[in-house]
């Protein structure tokens, strides 16, 4: 049975490009799910308050979900910071900042192992259960050739740590739980829009591309699965 068929509550956190065509995706293809957006601005349909770098807005999520009368059964993190108008990726050392590395930490590290710390009492150890976060393939200490990007480098193997590391514990207290951490190529995207120069053509994936791609992936996945570092074509990254 694939998530398609599942029924209960799905959580997209962040409604971002990929976020929202997440949602979309699942709103049309697994429409037995109830999906959720979660994020700063709630306004939208079937929103839910989320501020990932507030720790009272956790207890807040929390109660929240706690009023939903069907399981989760779907967390998906789409959340990530890269840079922003007065913090950007450090080519070189001597670009390094405690500011850059604490933002870049808190986002792409810390709030996806809170985001598991606050859904771990809403699963149902007896129902299959899908926990997916969005890291990067720079994110490999193995497949770091080029250098740069400290801090973002650093953050993404931090989460890959994490997630690694979660998937241990779940596996033995939610036998049927996927933890799964997917790299989703280069998404045309805010995110990612400095940096496409020199990305070709057939590699810069619309949201909705990498939204189908990334969704079949933790469709198929099995529990034994669970910890991977997967690439949006399936194949594995190395740590």
């Amino acid at each position: 049975m694939t998530i398609r068929d599942w029924e209960g509550v799905a959580l997209i956190i962040g409604p971002g490009d990929i976020g929202n065509s997440m949602s979309n995706y699942l709103k049309k293809y697994a429409p037995k799910l109830d999906v959720y957006v979660c994020g700063r601005d709630p306004s939208f349909v079937n929103g839910i308050f989320l501020d990932l770098e507030n720790d009272h807005s956790f207890s807040l999520f929390e109660n929240k979900i706690s009023l939903f009368n069907k399981p989760i059964r779907l967390v998906i993190n789409t959340s990530g910071f890269l840079h922003s108008e007065l913090l950007k990726p450090e080519k070189r050392l001597s670009h390094i900042n405690r500011s850059n590395i604490i933002k870049n930490f808190s986002i792409n590290a810390i709030a996806p192992i809170l985001i598991a710390k606050s859904i771990e009492k809403f699963i149902r150890p007896e129902l299959p259960f899908s926990f997916a976060s969005l890291s990067a393939r720079v994110g490999s200490i193995g497949d770091n050739k080029l250098g740069g990007w400290y801090s973002y480098r650093a953050s993404k193997a931090a989460q890959n740590q994490f997630l690694k590391t979660l998937s241990i514990e779940w596996r033995r207290k939610f036998p049927f739980s996927i933890v799964s951490i997917l790299h989703p190529g280069t998404c045309n995207t805010k995110l990612s829009k400095p940096f496409q120069s020199t990305v070709p053509k057939h590699k810069l994936f619309t949201p909705a591309q990498s939204a189908e791609y990334l969704i079949n992936i933790i469709s198929e996945l099995k529990p034994s699965d669970s910890g991977k570092f997967l690439a949006w074509d399936g194949t594995d990254i190395s740590w």
